[in-house]
């Protein structure tokens, strides 16, 4: 086992490869996200009509450049978020076990949730103000333009702009919500992964592979995407807004149900699971790869001591 450290280097390393790939959809669903907002559904416009229309109408009008506006906003968050939940969430699963069972070997699938919830939450509350720049990044377009436009040139000029304009709260702008998505997400990311990995190998006779690592990230991609969509609605929202459209996540929550109907907390749930499905293969799959190159380095550089501790 790596470090907590190494943990959460190989954790985000895995998670900006995966982000490179699946970047352009995360685009797509932001703006299906904003699409309509607050509009009853017979009078809001269709400027984006799915997940393959959004990409070639982004990438006809906007070139690569609109596809992967704020990626660098998004390496900043993705090494932050899965740093923290793929390097704190095995010491918390093991620190707690051990203190209720008093064996870290024990498996609780409530502790499972529990220590994924948490790690998530970790990360999205260090990482919040990036995924704010990001999403307003995303949402900026010169030719179809949805929700609230916001012209920054880059991350660092929407940081700045946000800092001086906002303070530093404007910054924690739709915390509560990305706290809420992510903890959905991460209570289920991790244990589901593992709970699908021990079932390939006990029913199926899977081998530790590339394989087997593929299949478990699938199935937990897709169990990820469904829980974690309406808050992630939610959140886009709230980031992306200017003023105080919505005081909170309950707000608006209810004004987007009241105004646009109850699917609408699910728009843009296609382009949500084209890009968690290999967003969650490739940062698993990429996490188990990394781990082993970052326990080689360990076994390396870590004195004797440290290395029996792990």
């Amino acid at each position: 086992m790596a470090t907590t450290t190494g943990a959460f280097a190989a954790g985000g390393i895995a998670a900006c490869g995966a982000v490179t790939v699946t970047h352009p959809f995360e685009t797509v669903k932001i703006r299906l996200q904003l699409q309509g907002e607050l509009q009853a559904k017979k009078d809001a416009p269709r400027l984006y009509r799915g997940v393959f229309h959004g990409v070639s109408v982004i990438a006809r009008n906007e070139g690569l450049k609109g596809l992967f506006r704020g990626i660098g906003a998004a390496y900043v968050y993705q090494m932050i978020l899965n740093g923290c939940r793929l390097g704190f969430y095995e010491p918390l699963r093991k620190g707690v076990t051990t203190a209720v069972f008093k064996d870290a070997n024990v498996q609780s699938l409530g502790i499972n949730i529990f220590s994924g919830a948490a790690s998530g939450i970790l990360g999205a509350a260090a990482g919040s103000p990036f995924f704010l720049v990001k999403t307003r990044l995303q949402s900026y377009s010169p030719f179809l333009p949805v929700g609230t436009q916001h012209g920054y040139k880059n991350a660092f000029d929407g940081l700045r702009q946000i800092g001086s304009k906002e303070g530093v709260l404007g910054l924690y702008r739709g915390v509560g919500a990305a706290m809420v998505r992510t903890g959905f997400g991460s209570s289920v990311q991790l244990p589901t992964y593992f709970f699908a990995k021990r079932r390939l190998v006990r029913h199926l006779e899977m081998q530790e592979g590339p394989a087997l690592h593929l299949a478990s990230s699938a199935a937990s991609g897709f169990v990820v995407c469904c829980v974690m969509h309406p808050p992630d609605t939610i959140m886009s929202r709230m980031y992306n807004q200017t003023g105080n459209l919505y005081s909170g996540v309950f707000d608006c929550l209810y004004k987007t149900v009241k105004t646009e109907g109850l699917l609408a907390i699910y728009k843009g749930y296609f382009a949500h699971l084209a890009r968690i499905l290999p967003h969650t293969i490739l940062t698993l799959t990429l996490a188990e790869q990394t781990n082993k190159w970052v326990r080689k380095v360990e076994n390396k550089v870590l004195p004797p001591a440290v290395k029996e501790k792990l």
